[in-house]
C-alpha cells in the first residue's frame, strides 16, 4: 500500500488517463517552490519524485532532501544522504534462498524477543525467479533439456520445497518456478511496468515510477526500459522488503552521449563491450550512468537492455535510458495491457521524463561514442572490461600465454579414447547464455543464421567443444522454432539445455573426463567463449583458465573454429563438404536478414501465452506439496537449508562498540578481488572444507551440487568463503586457492579461522584496489563475519560489497593518502589494533596500530567507509537485519 507523504510543498496532484484518475507527486509543482528541475537527468527526477512521495516531515525524508536534489543541478557531485524506497524487490534463487532463510530465522528471533511473527513479511512486492540452479550436464542432444531439468529438481528438492513454503507463507512474495527463464529477462518481458500504481491508505490510486532493487547485480538490465533499478546485497534487499529505506548519497550522474548508429555486421554485444571499456577507463564506480543523445533513438529496446545489463561490468550503480516510443512499442509487443501502457506514456510526459534525443541534461561528467566506430569485439581472458577487437584475439591470447601463464608457445596433448588432441587456446566451452544477450532477438537470430549457413555447408563444432544454448525466456524458443532456426542450431550442437543462467554463473557442468584429464594433466590453458557478462578466473569452469565474452553468433563461429590461437577473420572456420575453405564472412548474416526474420517470427501473442500463468509452473513444480505455516520447521539433517546463527543470543539492545584489539590477518590479497573469489558459486572440491563437511554428512561427491545452490546452509558457505581455486593469498606465496597460515603452518582458510576463533583472536582482511568487484553476493559478507573477520582494510571497494560488509557488522576501512599494504610493509605476521570505535562517525579517520613480529609498533590512518548515519546504525546493531529486528520487536 502506498503511503501518503507529508506533501509540504503541495505537489500531490491528479492525472486523468483514459477515464481513470491517479494521484501523483508533480515535479512541475515542486519546481514552483524549489526552482527549475527540467535539466535534471532522468534518473535524478526519479529520485526527486521518491523524496516527494515519501516525505515524512524529516523522520527519514524532509524538505531539505527534496531541495538537495533540486540543487544538484547547480553542483552535480555526490552530496547529501537520502533515504530511498524502491517500489519492489527482485530475487534470483541463489541469493533468494538465503533471503528467505533469513526471513524464516527472523520470525523465530522476533518470537523469542516477544514480538509478532507477522511483522516479518515483505512490505513491497517481491518476485523470485528460479534461474540459477540448472546445470549443463547433458548437451548436444534433443534430450538435454529434459535430462538437465530432471537433475535440477533432484539436486534441489530441499531448496524448492523451502521456496514453495516461502511463496505460501509470506505475503507479497511470488516465486517463478524453474524452467521459466532468467530473472532479468522475466523482469524485462513481464514483471516491470514502467510506471507502478497502488492504493494509498486513503483508498486513492497513486501512480509513481517503477523502481526496484535486486539481489543480482545485473538487475540494472531493467534500466533499458526506463526503470531505475540496481543490484544490492541480499542483506540490503531484505531490509527493503521489510520497509526500510536504502540509505545512499545523492549520486554523481555520468552522461554517456550516443551518436550515429552501428555499422553493418556489428552487434549490440560489440557495442556494450565498447561501452564497458570506455566507462571503466572513465571511472564510474558508485555513480549513475545515463545514456542520452540522438544515437539512443537508433537503438532497439533490447539493445538498450543489453547495455544497461552490464552496468556492474563498467562499475556503475545503474546505466539508464529514458522512456520514449521504443519503450511503448516494447511494452506493447511483450503483452502489457493497454491501460498500463497508456499510464506510462501519460505519466512520463507529464513529469518531464519523456526522452528527448536533442536534450542536454546537466551531468557530473560526460563522454561520447559515435556508434559507427564500434567494431566486432570480444572481452577477456579474465575481465569483462578488457575488450579486444576480433582480429586481435589470437595475438592477445598468444601473448597472454607468456604474460599470464608462463608459456612460450601453445602445447597440445592427446585425448584418451579419441582420435584428436586438445591444446592451449582450444575452445572447450561455447555457450549461448546469459540475460545480457538472450534477451536480444537480433543476436540470437544472428546466431541461428550462422548455424543455418554452417549447416548448409556441412560444418560441425570441433569434437572437444561443449556447446550449449540456454535462453533467458521460453519466448526465445518460440521464435527460434517458428523461424526454423532452432533446427539449424540443433544440427550443430546448440540444443536447448535449459532456461537459466547456466555457464555464465559457472553452471557449465563437467567437461568430458578425457578432455578434463588432458587439460589438467598437461597444464593446458583451455578457453571458453560465451555470450555472458562475467569471465573472472575460476568462474566458468575449473578446467578453463581463459574466458572470452562474445556475441551469440561469434560463440557459434568459435565452436566451429575450435581455437582462439588463430585469427578468426583471416583463417578458415573449417571446410565445406567439397573441401573448400569456409570463412567467417561466408557465415555472417546481414542486418536485413536478421530484421526480416525478427519481423516475421516474433509477436505479442507469444509473450501473452508464455506469461499467462507464469507462477503455476510445470507438473514437477506443481507436485511439490508443502503447507503454509507461521514459522518454518527446520530439518536438522538438511545440507541445503539451515537456521543461521546470526541472531543467536541477540538481546533487545545492541552491545556497545569497542576497539578491535590484537587482530590477525586471515588473508592479504591483491587488486580486483571479486565476490567470486570471496564466495565462489561454482563446484565444490572434494578435499576442501566444504567438501569434507558434505562427505561427513553422507553426501556423495556426485550430489555436491554447487556453492551457489547451497547458500541456504551457513555451514557449507562459511567453509567456502575465500575458497576460490584461483584466489592468491600473499600469506602463502606461490600458492593458489583458499589457503593461509596459522602460527606458521599452511592450512585452509576456514580451518585457520576456526583455530583463531578458539583462541579468541579477531581477524582482519587486507587487500588492494576494487575489493568486492562482481556479483552482489551476500555470502561474501556473511561468510566473512562467520569466519571471525571484524574489519577489512583495502585501497578501494566496489559499491555493493562495501554495503554488504556493513550490513553484516564488518567494519570497512580504506587506506588513505596513497598508503597501500605494500607501502606500509604489512604482512600476514603483523597484529592490528583499530582504535577509537566507541564514538565512531561516518567517514571518520581511525587509527590502526600495527605490531610487527619483532614487537615494534607503528600506525597509520584509515578512512572508515561507513558513509551514512543509517549505515552507522546498522553497524552499531551488528548488522542491518539486527537493526530491523530490534525495531520491529519494539
Amino acid at each position: 500500500m502506498t503511503q501518503v507523504g507529508a506533501n509540504s510543498l503541495d505537489t500531490r496532484k491528479h492525472l486523468d488517463v483514459n477515464g481513470k484518475t491517479y494521484a501523483y507527486y508533480s515535479l512541475a509543482a515542486a519546481a514552483e517552490k524549489i526552482g527549475d528541475v527540467s535539466r535534471l537527468p532522468f534518473s535524478m527526477k526519479v529520485l526527486l519524485e521518491n523524496m516527494l512521495r515519501f516525505e515524512d516531515e524529516g523522520f527519514t525524508v524532509g524538505e531539505e532532501h527534496v531541495r538537495a536534489i533540486a540543487d544538484w543541478a547547480k553542483n552535480p557531485v555526490t552530496g547529501n544522504e537520502i533515504q530511498y524506497r524502491p517500489a519492489r524487490v527482485l530475487l534470483q534463487d541463489f541469493t533468494g534462498v538465503p533471503c528467505v532463510v533469513d526471513l524464516a530465522a527472523m520470525r523465530d528471533a522476533i518470537k523469542a524477543l516477544g514480538g509478532d511473527t507477522q511483522k516479518i513479511n515483505p512490505q513491497v512486492p517481491v518476485n523470485l525467479v528460479i534461474d540459477h540452479s540448472v546445470m549443463v550436464d547433458e548437451f548436444g542432444t534433443p534430450q538435454a533439456f529434459e535430462h538437465n531439468k530432471a537433475l535440477e529438481y533432484q539436486r534441489n528438492a530441499e531448496r524448492y520445497d523451502f521456496l514453495k513454503w516461502g511463496a505460501k507463507s509470506l505475503e507479497n512474495f511470488m516465486a517463478v518456478p524453474p524452467g521459466t527463464g532468467i530473472c532479468h529477462q522475466v523482469n524485462l518481458e513481464h514483471i516491470a511496468r514502467g510506471v507502478w500504481s497502488s492504493e494509498d491508505q486513503n483508498g486513492e490510486l497513486t501512480a509513481y515510477p517503477d523502481t526496484c532493487v535486486g539481489t543480482d547485480s545485473h538487475t540494472t538490465m531493467i534500466n533499458g526500459l526506463g526503470v531505475l533499478g540496481w543490484g544490492v546485497g541480499g542483506i540490503e534487499a531484505e531490509a527493503a522488503m521489510l520497509g526500510q529505506p536504502i540509505s545512499m548519497l545523492i549520486p554523481e550522474v555520468v552522461g554517456f552521449r550516443l551518436d550515429g548508429k552501428m555499422a553493418e555486421g556489428v552487434t549490440a554485444t560489440d557495442l556494450v563491450l565498447t561501452c564497458v571499456q570506455m566507462l571503466r577507463e572513465h571511472g564510474v564506480v558508485g555513480r549513475f550512468v545515463e545514456f542520452y543523445g540522438p544515437g539512443v533513438s537508433n537503438l532497439s529496446l533490447a539493445d538498450r537492455a543489453t547495455i544497461a545489463n552490464m552496468a556492474p561490468e563498467y562499475g556503475a550503480t545503474c546505466g539508464i535510458f529514458g522512456i520514449d516510443d521504443k519503450t511503448m512499442d516494447y511494452l506493447r509487443l511483450t503483452g502489457r495491457d493497454e491501460e498500463s501502457i497508456a499510464l506510462v506514456e501519460a505519466y512520463a510526459r507529464e513529469q518531464g521524463m519523456w526522452f528527448d534525443p536533442e536534450a542536454e541534461p546537466v551531468f557530473s561528467s560526460t563522454l561520447q561514442l559515435d556508434m559507427a566506430q564500434v567494431v566486432p569485439s570480444l572481452a577477456g581472458p579474465k575481465r569483462p572490461q578488457d575488450k579486444v577487437a576480433l582480429p586481435q584475439v589470437d595475438e592477445l591470447f598468444n601473448a597472454d600465454l607468456k604474460r599470464l601463464y608462463d608459456k612460450d608457445a601453445p602445447e597440445r596433448a592427446p585425448v584418451a579414447g579419441t582420435d584428436h588432441d586438445v591444446g592451449d587456446g582450444d575452445v572447450v566451452i561455447a555457450a549461448i547464455t546469459s540475460c545480457t544477450n538472450t534477451s536480444n532477438p537480433d543476436v540470437l537470430i544472428a546466431a541461428g543464421l550462422v548455424a543455418r549457413k554452417a549447416r548448409e555447408k556441412g560444418l560441425a563444432p570441433k569434437p572437444w567443444v561443449k556447446t550449449s544454448l540456454a535462453p533467458g525466456s521460453q519466448v526465445v524458443t518460440d521464435y527460434l522454432e517458428k523461424s526454423g532456426l532452432q533446427d539449424d542450431l540443433d544440427a550443430i550442437g546448440f540444443d536447448l539445455v535449459g532456461y537459466g543462467c547456466t555457464t555464465c554463473i559457472g553452471n557449465s557442468g563437467p567437461l568430458a573426463p578425457p578432455i578434463s584429464d588432458a587439460i589438467n594433466s598437461n597444464d593446458l590453458v583451455a578457453a571458453s567463449v560465451l555470450s555472458g557478462n562475467r569471465n573472472f578466473e575460476g568462474r566458468i569452469s575449473p578446467d578453463v583458465r581463459a574466458n572470452f565474452l562474445a556475441s551469440p553468433p561469434l560463440v557459434v563461429a568459435y565452436a566451429l573454429k575450435g581455437t582462439v590461437t588463430q585469427d578468426i577473420t583471416e583463417t578458415p572456420i573449417g571446410q565445406d563438404r567439397d573441401g573448400r575453405d569456409v570463412m567467417l564472412a561466408d557465415l555472417w548474416p546481414s542486418s536485413e536478414e536478421i530484421a526480416d526474420l525478427r519481423a516475421a517470427n516474433i509477436d505479442r501473442g507469444m509473450f501473452e501465452a508464455r506469461y499467462a500463468d507464469v507462477y503455476k509452473g510445470d507438473a514437477d513444480w506443481q507436485a511439490i506439496d508443502v503447507t503454509a505455516s507461521d514459522t518454518y520447521s527446520w530439518n536438522p539433517s538438511s545440507t541445503y537449508i539451515a537456521n543461521p546463527p546470526f541472531f543467536d543470543g541477540m538481546g533487545n539492545e545492541p552491545d556497545p562498540i569497542g576497539d578491535i584489539v590484537g587482530a590477525k590477518p586471515l588473508a592479504v590479497l591483491g587488486d580486483s578481488v571479486t565476490t567470486d573469489h570471496i564466495s565462489p558459486a561454482g563446484s565444490i572440491k572434494e578435499d576442501s572444507p566444504a567438501g569434507r563437511y558434505l562427505l561427513d554428512h553422507q553426501v556423495p561427491r556426485k550430489d555436491f551440487n554447487s556453492y551457489g545452490s547451497r547458500r541456504g546452509n551457513h555451514e557449507v558457505m562459511m567453509r567456502g568463503t575465500f575458497a576460490n581455486i584461483r584466489i592468491k593469498n600473499e600469506m602463502v606465496p606461490g600458492v593458489e586457492g583458499g589457503y593461509t597460515t596459522y602460527k606458521g603452518e599452511q592450512m585452509a582458510i576456514y580451518d585457520a579461522a576456526m583455530k583463531h576463533q578458539a583462541d579468541g583472536t579477531p581477524l582482519v582482511v587486507v587487500a588492494g584496489k576494487e575489493y568486492g568487484t562482481g556479483s552482489s553476493r551476500d555470502w561474501a559478507a556473511k561468510g566473512t563475519i562467520l569466519l571471525g573477520v571484524k574489519a577489512t582494510i583495502v585501497e578501494s571497494y566496489e559499491r555493493i560489497h562495501r554495503s554488504n560488509l556493513i550490513g553484516m557488522g564488518v567494519l570497512p576501512l580504506q587506506f588513505r593518502d596513497g598508503d597501500t599494504r605494500k607501502t606500509l610493509g604489512l604482512s600476514g605476521e603483523d597484529t592490528f589494533t583499530i582504535k577509537g570505535l566507541g564514538d565512531l562517525k561516518p567517514r571518520q579517520d581511525v587509527e590502526v596500530e600495527v605490531t610487527r613480529p619483532d614487537g615494534s609498533t607503528d600506525s597509520f590512518t584509515a578512512l572508515c567507509r561507513i558513509d551514512t548515519e543509517n549505515e552507522m546504525e546498522y553497524y552499531k546493531n551488528g548488522g542491518i537485519l539486527h537493526y530491523v529486528l530490534r525495531k520491529l520487536a519494539a
